[in-house]
């Protein structure tokens, strides 16, 4: 199995210090990306740690991909213990920094501690420089850029950016990188910002070298370029009207699962602002979405289709360049677009508000500052409902994206199981449901019984896509023969090797109280999901209570102090 190369580099920012350390072992057993990140973070970050305190890090980590030039490979990964969902979780960003990280000579980079003051940490192949940036507190992601850019000479693709959100330790805040690319879900820009991280820069000129089939990601490469494809013209915006036609659009904050105003602010929307094509490093699909309004100005990338639910259909808002001015408002400020809206629409329920998209935006910032009630909304929707007064349309702390799993009930079943919360890339088992996949791999909207062999293998190919890093919309290119060529490994091995990864999150968080409970605890009602978790756990050979034995994970680590 081809896997990545290159030591640990661990950041202390409270210390000031960087040590590398060899990590052979675990690139080998884990590949990279997410696999590399989980373990390490499980192994390094005590189970009963502070999601917000010095004992939580944060893991940044390429995959061996990374050092290719085939499409869907610009993407990286980001792991540690959330402050949202308080499990661990790992989050992964497209754009360019990949690159600029794997010329470093790391394979993942490990930041650590606290800093007193405002700092933000060069990466390079010669070392770490820190450099203190107290004038930069509350600055955007586009002020933070300006400011390297004119101080060090180094464009987007080379930062990883903490908004006021992040300073401010909104639990949904995320790190920009690429200028408006985000490690999103689960409030890991917190994390950075809790340690006083306003940013982080990677530069170098020594990737690792890894032979990979360059033949067959030469044939990708070209496949990517000529295929058609709606992912070209609309993004993710273009199931919108799958979604919609099968009533799984969520809509004036979940009450309603379709919206009659969709033409508004769907793909001919899109379409209608995109004034040019957008990519990530070394991908020829281009299916980014720069998009302009000339009568006001506003300039943003995207929305994608979750940013058009939780800031449309969901707020029962029907502008769309008010959907983009949420959203650039959210690449400035640093939060993650599906929990920011979700909690947005929320509020506006509370205040009988829906449609109001000036409050809407207005809120945003709000929440950024912690300003007023934006102090409590920056807690997200399982803290704060019950003040609302409306349902909590969380899963593990975690605000529901897209794909209703009142309709797509194989998605419902992904929600309950997975160990990030209600997020739709931990399986994306709506794929299969939609269906957007051939016939014969397409499953029946209803019911959830005899679903989890189908999710498990959801589940794990997600993961290794993640430890590779593969982009999720790579999977269409791809059968069975064609993941084996390239990652060298047959596919049970590639199974097994996901399965390990899902199994480490599930283990650390049970360590840290998660059970059979938060996994039950869909805000509906799903026929059969009491037997079907038993299945997914028997197959899964863990215990009834949805907890690991500590037997499967024997030698990960990960003990506390109190288990030393």
């Amino acid at each position: 199995m081809i896997h990545n190369r290159g030591p640990l580099l661990s950041i202390d920012v409270g210390e000031r210090t960087a040590e590398t350390e060899s990590i052979a072992e675990v690139n080998e057993t884990f590949m990279g990306g997410r696999g590399v990140g989980t373990k390490l973070a499980h192994d390094r970050i005590p189970f009963d740690a502070d999601p917000l305190g010095p004992e939580n890090r944060l893991v940044f980590a390429i995959g061996p991909l990374q050092t290719s030039n085939t499409s869907f490979t610009g993407r990286m990964s980001c792991t540690g213990l959330s402050p949202l969902t308080d499990g661990l979780l790992s989050s992964n960003a497209g754009g360019y920094m990949s690159r600029p990280f794997a010329a470093t000579g790391n394979a993942a980079v490990e930041i650590a501690g606290a800093s007193d003051d405002l700092v933000g940490v060069h990466v390079t192949d010669e070392g770490v420089e820190f450099e203190a940036v107290d004038e930069l507190a509350g600055a955007t992601t586009s002020e933070t850029l300006e400011h390297i850019e004119d101080a060090h000479g180094l464009d987007e693709g080379h930062t990883a950016i903490v908004g006021p959100a992040g300073e401010n330790g909104v639990r949904f805040a995320n790190i920009i990188t690429s200028e408006s690319r985000a490690f999103g879900r689960g409030g890991l820009g917190a994390v950075l910002g809790a340690k006083n991280v306003k940013f982080l820069t990677f530069d170098g000129d020594s990737a690792p070298e890894i032979e990979l089939n360059e033949e067959l990601g030469a044939e990708i490469h070209k496949e990517a370029s000529t295929s058609g494809s709606p992912m070209k013209d609309a993004g993710t915006v273009s199931v919108s009207d799958y979604a919609n036609a099968v009533n799984a659009l969520p809509t004036r904050y979940f009450e309603d699962r379709s919206y009659e105003h969709l033409d508004q602010i769907g793909s001919g929307a899109v379409m209608e602002h995109k004034y040019k094509k957008g990519t990530c490093s070394s991908c020829a699909f281009a299916c980014k979405l720069p998009t302009k309004d000339e009568a006001s100005g506003i300039v943003t990338e995207g929305p994608e289709y979750e940013t058009m639910m939780s800031f449309g259909s969901n707020a029962d808002n029907d502008d769309f360049v008010a959907i983009m001015e949420a959203n650039r408002a959210c690449d400035e400020l640093g939060l993650d677009t599906i929990s920011c809206g979700d909690v947005v629409s929320a509020y506006l329920k509370s205040e009988g508000e829906f449609g109001n998209d000036e409050l809407m935006v207005e809120t945003v910032e709000r929440i950024a500052h912690r300003e007023g009630i934006g102090d409590r909304l920056a807690e997200g929707i399982d803290r704060v409902h019950d003040e609302l007064g409306v349902e909590n349309w969380s899963m593990k702390g975690m605000e529901f994206a897209a794909h209703d799993g009142r309709a797509l009930n194989g998605q419902a079943l992904s929600f309950a199981t997975a160990n990030r919360g209600a997020d739709h890339m931990y399986a994306e088992m709506y794929q299969l449901e939609y269906p957007l996949v051939a016939p014969n791999e397409a499953l029946d909207k209803e019911g959830v019984a005899g679903k989890s062999e189908h999710l498990i293998e959801q589940e794990n190919k997600n993961a290794v896509h993640d430890s590779g890093v593969l982009c999720k919309f790579a999977a269409s290119s791809f059968d069975h023969e064609r993941y084996e060529a390239l990652f060298d490994a047959s596919w049970a091995e590639l199974m097994e090797l996901g399965s390990r990864v899902v199994e480490l999150e599930r283990h650390f968080n049970s360590r840290r109280g998660f059970d059979r409970a938060d996994d039950n605890d869909l805000p509906y009602e799903m026929e059969g999901l009491e037997d079907e978790l038993t299945n997914y756990y028997d197959l899964r050979g863990w215990n009834e209570d949805g907890t690991v034995p500590d037997v499967n994970v024997s030698g990960s680590g990960g003990a506390t102090p109190a288990d030393d």
